[in-house]
């Protein structure tokens, strides 16, 4: 049986920049970890700053001790690129409003809704809410006015804002010049 020649890619995979990753997000300390692989701080260090690499017994140890599978460190993580151009319109309803969604359409954790709202634009003449667990508006550039039923925020560029998704609310360019938001919904 013949094989198919595997023509290598020349990408370096940093497995120790990966191996420090999950030690963070699993909340360890490089001392917690040396002492439970029987490693030595410093030789831990350079491992995750991939000044050295670890032998295939070390690494197998290290994996043990994080509690990962060793081929998780290789594996390509999935990246999409999706160009403003190219991003689909939608529409979320109100006046004066242009949104894009800038994420993947098969994207199911969240979405960012890219918008730009002509001067005075509005939204929703009735309170409306998104089927999302959380909503974060960033203003881009111009001046922004969030409606909630307790309160209006009066946002202007740079300033974001988290809310429950199924809080109701709407929205309004209160000034002459145009403004651009980014909403994201963190969906449940």
């Amino acid at each position: 049986m013949k094989t198919l020649p595997v023509e290598p890619t020349g990408a370096a995979i940093n497995i120790g920049a990966r191996l420090r990753g999950v030690r963070q997000t699993q909340r360890m300390t490089i001392d917690q970890v040396a002492e439970l692989s029987g490693l030595t701080k410093g030789f831990l260090s350079r491992v995750e700053r991939d000044l050295t690499s670890p032998s295939v017994a070390t690494l197998l140890r290290l994996c043990e001790v994080l509690g990962i599978e060793v081929g998780t460190l290789f594996e390509v993580p999935e990246t999409k690129l999706v160009r403003l151009d190219q991003a689909p319109r939608v529409s979320l309803g109100g006046d004066g409003i242009t949104e894009q969604l800038v994420t993947p359409r098969s994207e199911k954790r969240l979405q960012m809704i890219r918008a730009e709202i002509s001067p005075r634009g509005t939204g929703e003449a009735e309170l409306y809410s998104m089927d999302c667990e959380l909503e974060v508006l960033h203003v881009i550039a111009g001046e922004f006015i969030l409606i909630l039923p307790y309160q209006r925020l009066e946002l202007q560029a740079g300033d974001t804002v988290t809310f429950p998704g199924r809080e109701p609310h709407s929205w309004e360019n209160p000034s002459d010049e145009p403004a651009v938001v980014t909403w994201t919904l963190i969906l449940s």
